[in-house]
């Protein structure tokens, strides 16, 4: 049996509070089987770690719908062809069934139809064909749609109708109260709305039809014995309402119209929570323009041959293998390789670079990409998900969605801060009717509603996970992809930057500079032997060395045995003649004797040059020695890293002078030569023991263990799957500017997550207490506990307009 996880994502729907998300986190996490959960209240998403084993995707949205929400689901029709009998539609229905994702497919036969409910973020409908076609049929989406239905829409026009219709009946109550104060005794207001009867007619639908989700959610949290901001909305306005409701009958009992009523109270308490609430939705909107933006890159369509006929299809119907037509000046819409033609493509959108890039048969091409002036037929070999765009996109998500582990915090108040405040609440009406008025009921219980609406734990909930959003979704519009919250986090912290030398600090693409021959050795024999062997590797200075050979029109040969030894060269066996290239390591591990070569390669070294000891037959034979431009931008990287006091080493597996030359060049002072793959990783655990917080630049394989045991891992773009992989963070441009672009989007985004906190729990504390006194209106309270959350998202949302 596997035990290999799974992770699986859920929209929420529901949810108001931070108490919500962390009552579903905690739901989940109870779950068998389940390893990691977390909920994110600015996402509504969740994202759950998972033994598939033991639990299911089912198990899931019935558990988040048992504590009271649900989870967003798209119903959709297809037409099915190929059935021909019931046995058919219920074959294909089980089928259905099974794909991971839906969550009732029905079948008609009879109308040759399939509805589907399923989750948009586990299958979307070109899999669910797919399933289908596995199964013997055919399937056709009764509706294609370009562009998903935006669910956070919909909700905020529902908002947007509860909030109008709210408004319009709370208005007259409104002004029946304003009527009352000395300064405003010239306002007209008609008789009819000081009766409580009308006053009752108005406020009733507010309180029960347009306050029903507050009840809804109060019970459920309830019920699941847990308390959120729901609770305290409920109970306030419910008081106020009562008591009126109270008042107003004994009124016409006792015949007397002379009533203290706050009918008022309640109907403008619930209006301004859902005007905050909808500005809340609009700006939570707004924190993921980052993900629209990504996504309003991709093309829409392309154009495919199909058995032999050129067609333009969506492109979500795109297959692996497809041949796809791509004109002058349109987007490259999946990854592939070049089959036919050449041009310039602008991949501005992934580098940052403006100059366009050229391309040629057997080259590779990246989806959203623009072809700017030939014409290409490309093979499609990345659609869909495993895209590169798709896979950035997935990234910035998941870093939207995770929780920093600051915000873990601001959850553990604002799960036991409900029933704290309502215990203030009540106190708070015991001192005032037996105390400070006594017997007044009514300014008692006005005291009472005033705490609890002043004190709705919204602002705390949202101080956190709006900033990460925020802040990881502007980083990636400037090419910085934090993996997760905790590494946004973690980042600001970093005193230390340790850079890889090939491919980081240099470009990474040497060329051969210089082939020097011990005493009789034919050079072009000499390099047919070194260029056979060295086409075995994959490192860039044997393909530097490769591609030197190759300019010089020297053929290559057969290699009969290969050996890649990392940190010391390579040993391979050519013409049946035993071939060492690589450092003086290896030389002296093979007891070849170098001695006559020592002062060449010194003065290489010194010139910044990668030299190489050659020995043939076990005989010292020659060096070659191949160089590594530097990078336009390393220098002024390292000028920025020192000017933000951050302490710069370069390691890599060069030699001393060499590493040193390079260094000089770009200003750093401090170097590690000479060192092992697995030497890395130890050079960054001794720094780590020194107290210092290290991160890790590179972008080979041999950077892979590095990367990963640096308190934060930095891949470049440019490089290795696995260096990015294993890393924190991945700058798709491959510039190292982007290293001090991410550590100041880091302090940014942290200074902002703690201004956000600072503010929201300073609300509260000030606010209870002010509310207590009763130098707070309730109207007044509920009105800044609007303004409390909108202000926190509208602070969080100023980091979307950072400038690096």
């Amino acid at each position: 049996m596997s035990n290999e996880l799974k992770e699986t994502n859920f929209q929420i729907t529901g949810m108001t509070c931070a108490a919500c998300a962390t009552r579903i986190e905690k739901g989940i996490k109870k779950m068998e089987g389940v390893k990691e959960a977390n909920v994110n209240l600015t996402l509504e998403k969740s994202t759950i770690k998972y033994d598939p084993n033991l639990v299911s995707n089912q198990d899931f949205q019935k558990k988040i719908q048992d504590l009271g929400y649900d989870v967003v689901k798209e119903k959709k029709e297809f037409d099915i062809t190929g059935m021909t009998c019931a046995a058919c539609a219920t074959r294909i229905e089980k089928g259905l069934n099974k794909l991971e994702g839906v969550n009732k497919a029905t079948v008609n036969l009879a109308l040759e139809s399939a509805t589907v409910e399923y989750n948009p973020s586990l299958i979307n409908t070109q899999e669910i064909i797919k399933g289908v076609e596995t199964l013997g049929y055919r399937a056709i989406s009764k509706e294609e749609k370009d562009e998903k239905v935006d669910y956070r829409q919909e909700q905020i026009k529902k908002q947007q109708g509860k909030f109008i219709f709210s408004a319009i009946l709370s208005f007259p109550l409104l002004w029946s109260m304003v009527s009352h104060f000395s300064f405003t005794s010239f306002i007209y207001l008609p008789a009819m709305f000081m009766n409580p009867w009308v006053q009752l007619a108005l406020a009733t639908p507010v309180q029960f039809i347009i306050g029903k989700q507050f009840y809804v959610g109060a019970f459920k949290a309830l019920r699941n014995k847990s308390a959120n901001m729901d609770v305290l909305v409920a109970l306030g306005t419910s008081a106020a309402y009562f008591y009126s409701l109270y008042e107003t009958i004994t009124s016409i009992v006792a015949e007397t119209h002379m009533v203290e009523l706050y009918y008022e109270t309640s109907s403008i308490l619930i209006t301004l929570i859902l005007l905050g609430k909808l500005f809340e939705a609009k700006a939570k909107g707004r924190s993921s323009e980052a993900i629209k933006k990504l996504m309003g890159l991709q093309a829409k369509t392309a154009i495919v041959v199909r058995d032999e006929i050129e067609k333009e299809i969506p492109l979500e119907e795109v297959v692996e293998g497809d041949i796809v037509y791509i004109k002058p000046g349109e987007k490259v819409p999946v990854d592939g390789e070049i089959m036919e033609g050449r041009s310039s493509l602008d991949e501005s959108m992934l580098t940052g670079e403006s100059v366009p890039v050229d391309k040629k048969v057997g080259d590779s091409v990246i989806g959203a990409t623009i072809n700017k002036n030939g014409f290409l037929k490309v093979k499609a070999t990345k659609v869909g998900r495993d895209s590169v765009l798709a896979q950035i996109i997935k990234v910035v998500e998941e870093a939207q969605g995770s929780k920093a582990p600051i915000q873990r915090l601001a959850d553990q108040i604002s799960g036991i801060f409900v029933p704290i405040v309502v215990g203030i609440a009540i106190v708070t009406f015991l001192i005032w009717f037996i105390w400070i008025s006594p017997g007044e009921f009514a300014i008692a219980l006005e005291k009472l509603i005033a705490v609890l609406v002043i004190a709705c734990p919204c602002a705390l909930g949202l101080a956190t996970p709006t900033s990460i959003m925020a802040g990881s979704g502007r980083a990636a519009e400037f090419g910085i992809l934090f993996k997760g919250g905790e590494h946004l986090e973690r980042t600001h912290c970093i005193d230390t930057v340790i850079l890889d030398k090939t491919g980081t600090v240099t470009k990474g693409i040497p060329q051969l500079t210089d082939v020097i021959l011990h005493e009789s050795m034919d050079e072009k024999e000499f390099l047919s032997l070194l260029g056979s062997a060295e086409n075995q590797s994959e490192h860039p200075l044997a393909q530097a060395i490769v591609q030197g050979v190759k300019d010089r029109n020297i053929t290559l040969t057969e290699v009969q045995n290969f050996e890649a030894i990392p940190g010391y060269g390579v040993k391979a066996i050519v013409d049946n003649k035993q071939i060492l290239i690589g450092t003086r390591r290896l030389m002296k591990s093979e007891n070849i004797d170098m001695t006559k070569a020592t002062s060449t390669m010194e003065t290489l070294e010194s010139n910044g040059k990668t030299a190489m000891l050659v020995s043939i037959e076990g005989t010292y034979s020659g060096i070659i020695a191949v160089a590594d431009a530097i990078k336009d931008t390393s220098k002024e990287a390292v000028r920025r890293l020192k000017d933000l006091n951050i302490y710069v080493i370069m390691i890599t597996g060069d030699n001393s002078r060499t590493a040193e030359s390079i260094a000089k060049q770009v200003g750093i002072d401090h170097v590690i030569a000479e060192v092992l793959p697995e030497g890395k990783a130890e050079e960054v655990k001794k720094l780590q023991k020194e107290g210092r917080k290290v991160a890790m630049v590179g972008d080979g394989i041999n950077d892979a263990p590095a990367l990963a045991v640096a308190d934060i891992g930095m891949a470049l773009g440019t490089g290795t799957d696995v260096a990015m992989e294993a890393a924190d963070i991945t700058l798709i441009k491959g510039d190292l500017n982007t290293i001090a672009d991410a550590i100041f989007m880091s302090k940014k985004t942290i200074r902002n997550i703690k201004l956000n906190l600072f503010w929201a729990l300073a609300y509260n504390s000030i606010g209870i207490p002010i509310a207590a006194i009763g130098l707070l209106a309730p109207w007044l309270a509920g009105a800044a506990m609007a303004f409390s959350s909108v202000s926190v998202v509208l602070n969080a949302l100023r980091l979307q307009r950072v400038r690096l």
